[in-house]
């Protein structure tokens, strides 16, 4: 059960990232983040009511607050480090995160059995190298490395406090619920302390109708995205978090085929080997 909630995570979210990947080459990335995850609230809302949730409050929430702080802040950063660039070096940075809850299950005094070691390892480097990491060219400025690693700690912050946030179905929604309005606050306040700056919050082609028409795009964006983080934390909670956390974490290699599949680009040697990698790895996960 944890590699089956574990990998469903990371086929959320790779394809949520895909998703997003598209709309913010038209559409300003704070709005998508913010518009996407607006959806995301009222629809968990909306579950929260209908499932008695708000019973569930307690301090075990303020997990989710943090989560829903950090969330927005991780991503910002590694917006800024991907413009900053080279993607070929920051992508790859950006999946160290996994280190997080890994390192946090083994600290609680997770110790996974030698198989499962060595997928782990496995696993790693096949997530890094599915984000096609460039080995030669251009010198890498040190912001863009502070910044990538930055949200790379964050990412791995968000998997480690979502998955303390509840134990139970309807908690978990009313958990989820929360940081997704802590991920509106956030990111709306950094929003419009970017419009103050003169940045754009509209698409330049179309404005409030382009926004409009991209609804669906959006609203699958933010829906993939929580439901990621929910069979994340059942995955942490039904079983190893050394074991759900490396498996979750294969986005980079759904993202990759996504492109491949409907972009018609193609994956660079290193993408191909590194989604190898990752196949093994999960195989070793799973049945050690």
């Amino acid at each position: 059960m944890t590699a089956l909630f574990a990998l469903a995570t990371s086929l959320l979210w790779g394809l949520a990232d895909f998703g997003g990947g598209l709309l913010t080459r038209r559409t300003p990335a704070l709005t998508v983040v913010v518009v996407s995850q607006s959806i995301a609230v009222l629809v968990l809302g909306t579950i929260v009511v209908a499932t008695g949730g708000f019973a569930e409050a307690g301090p075990q929430l303020w997990y989710a607050v943090a989560a829903g702080a950090v969330g927005p802040v991780a991503m910002l950063c590694f917006y800024k480090a991907l413009a900053l660039g080279p993607m070929g070096v920051v992508s790859p940075l950006g999946s160290l995160g996994v280190a997080v809850p890994v390192g946090v299950g083994l600290i609680l005094g997770e110790r996974p059995g030698l198989l499962q070691f060595a997928g782990i390892a496995v696993a790693v480097a096949g997530i890094v190298l599915a984000g096609g990491p460039e080995l030669r060219g251009a010198p890498v400025q040190r912001q863009a490395v502070i910044m990538t690693l930055v949200a790379a700690f964050g990412f791995g912050a968000v998997l480690a406090l979502i998955a303390e946030a509840s134990t139970t179905l309807t908690g978990l929604f009313l958990a989820l619920f929360v940081q997704r309005v802590t991920n509106v606050a956030v990111g709306g306040a950094a929003l419009y302390v970017s419009v103050r700056r003169g940045a754009r919050a509209l698409p330049e082609a179309g404005g409030p109708k382009a926004i409009l028409a991209a609804l669906p795009a959006l609203a699958f964006v933010g829906l993939a995205d929580v439901a990621a983080n929910g069979t994340y934390s059942i995955a942490a909670q039904t079983g190893p978090v050394t074991v759900a956390a490396v498996l979750a974490n294969l986005y980079p290699v759904v993202t990759a085929l996504a492109a491949l599949l409907v972009l018609k680009e193609r994956l660079r040697t290193v993408q191909a080997a590194g989604a190898g990698l990752a196949l093994v790895g999960t195989v070793m996960l799973a049945t050690g």
